[in-house]
């Protein structure tokens, strides 16, 4: 499991240890969230290591989508009980009598689990003083909404009213369904909400300490300095967006060590509608955008890609502009989005835009051999939107004037590919 590179994401991790110390009983709940690929795994790494070094780590648990014990929520609740009763022998004696007497609770629902195993043996035998914490990381990586869902309701429900010497992080992607829930009034009473921001200084630290130790392998005796050069940093810095995904995949990319890290660097740096049997420089994050674009339902998925082609080419259109130009009804751009919302800023205000958290985003929407089903450069994708735009032109002569016009307006002849 990845860990925050050294003197990086310093005044967050602060913060998280400040929150774990502070022994103040209304906010024993933390919500860590922020958009595919900005660190959150790495920070939750982080901190756990931290708080084991300090002996206050009581559990964790990093859920991963399709795998066969951490990608539901079954294990959940046995897992972190088994790691508190090994923290603290007065937790294990009451656990192990729990289980003895009723065996059966370990398939019982979230709730009775959690209330059993963790929260009534931590009241019980815990002092109040110790305060110990439970990581969970990637919640929107178990197995379906539902579950998630209760989960949030269960830790939720077992902190109100009650003082326990328990702290618990939650780290995810801020999914609909899951912000819905701690946004809800009674979580806001027992729960900080702190999102990962861009991390651009971060991002840059990250790729001149990873390719200065690359420059000492034996393939780059003879390269001229500096390498990469400051303009390259710049350009990838802010190819990132803030996000180390995108740094991440391009260290990892160059440090091949069946290739020349100065090649390698090269083909990031102009690479673009490479073959699709060619080694690129993005696969893991391709993997990633389309596992969560294939988070839509298939028959939303045409929708889909007719809203991300006119976002692409049309990025100045607000949500209502892009729905009248499509021809949709008021709502649908948000609900076909609603899945994917790790990757774009769907406003509620329809007369805001769209915006995507990653620049890299356009790049693979735009290449078929990187994007698939979801590519928005292709001919069907262009005679669509053209269509749609000549229809909203000729909206001019019609009792749809006004709002035509407006589109029209707005909407800019893409570039030819």
């Amino acid at each position: 499991m990845p860990r925050c590179h050294p003197e990086t994401r310093e005044e967050i991790l602060e913060n998280i240890w400040s929150w774990s110390t502070q022994n103040d009983p209304r906010i024993p709940i933390l919500w860590l969230w922020g958009p595919a690929g900005a660190g959150k795994s790495a920070i939750a790494q982080t901190f756990c290591q931290r708080l084991s070094d300090e002996g206050r780590l009581g559990a964790s648990f990093f859920f991963k989508r399709g795998h066969p014990s951490r990608g539901n929520a079954r294990k959940l609740i046995t897992t972190i009980a088994y790691q508190l009763a090994r923290l603290f022998p007065d937790v294990e004696h009451l656990v192990s009598r729990i289980i003895s007497e009723d065996p059966s609770i370990v398939e019982q629902s979230l709730a009775t689990q959690l209330e059993a195993l963790i929260f009534k043996p931590c009241r019980a035998k815990m002092n109040k003083e110790e305060l110990a914490v439970i990581v969970i990381d990637g919640l929107d990586e178990c197995e379906s909404n539902e579950v998630q869902k209760e989960l949030l309701d269960s830790i939720g429900g077992s902190f109100h009213g009650q003082v326990v010497a328990l702290r618990v992080l939650i780290a995810s992607r801020p999914e609909p369904h899951i912000r819905e829930t701690f946004e809800a009034p009674t979580f806001k009473q027992i729960c900080w909400s702190l999102n990962i921001e861009q991390a651009l200084a971060d991002v840059r630290r990250y790729l001149c300490d990873n390719t200065a130790s690359i420059t000492s392998t034996e393939t780059m005796g003879n390269v001229s300095t500096p390498w990469p050069t400051p303009d390259d940093i710049k350009k990838l810095v802010e190819k990132s967006s803030g996000y180390f995904i995108y740094a991440a995949t391009i260290i990892k990319f160059i440090d091949d060590k069946d290739f020349r890290p100065t090649d390698r660097l090269a083909e990031v740096m102009h690479w673009q509608n490479t073959p699709s049997d060619h080694d690129s420089p993005f696969q893991a994050l391709d993997q990633l955008y389309t596992q969560i674009f294939c988070c839509v339902p298939t028959r939303l998925r045409p929708r889909l890609v007719d809203i991300l082609c006119t976002f692409v080419h049309f990025g100045s259109l607000s949500v209502a502009n892009i729905e009248t130009l499509l021809e949709l009804r008021p709502g649908d751009v948000a609900l076909t989005l609603r899945r994917v919302q790790s990757l774009l800023s769907v406003p509620s205000d329809t007369a805001q835009q769209i915006i995507a958290y990653h620049a890299s985003l356009t790049d693979f929407l735009g290449d078929a051999a990187r994007s698939g089903e979801f590519c928005v450069s292709n001919t069907r994708c262009r005679m669509n939107l053209g269509c749609s735009v000549l229809k909203a032109l000729s909206c001019e002569s019609t009792h749809n004037q006004h709002s035509g016009l407006q589109v029209a307006r707005c909407v800019k002849p893409a570039k030819a590919s």
